[in-house]
């Protein structure tokens, strides 16, 4: 169901009408331009949020010493509490 060729076509005439032979060349630029920020923005954006695990854990005392109640736990402690 993705895009056939017939749309493709129409997708490059309008832009073709709308932006004319002379201005297409400059706009193409633009748009790759555009495209290679952005994927240099994403890779950025990823590097910094990989981070060392060791970090993380310091980060956040006390995280993995106090684990939440297990649902099986927290549902008998609810019958005995209504009992």
């Amino acid at each position: 169901m993705g895009i056939g060729i017939w749309q493709v076509i129409l997708i490059l005439a309008i832009v073709l009408i709308l932006f004319g032979a002379g201005k297409l060349p400059r706009v193409m630029g633009d748009l790759a331009k555009g495209i290679k920020s952005f994927r240099s923005g994403m890779k950025e954006e990823v590097a910094g949020e990989v981070d060392d695990p060791k970090e993380v854990a310091h980060e956040v005392p006390g995280a993995a010493d106090d684990p939440a109640p297990s649902a099986a736990a927290a549902a008998k402690a609810d019958e005995t509490a209504k009992s």
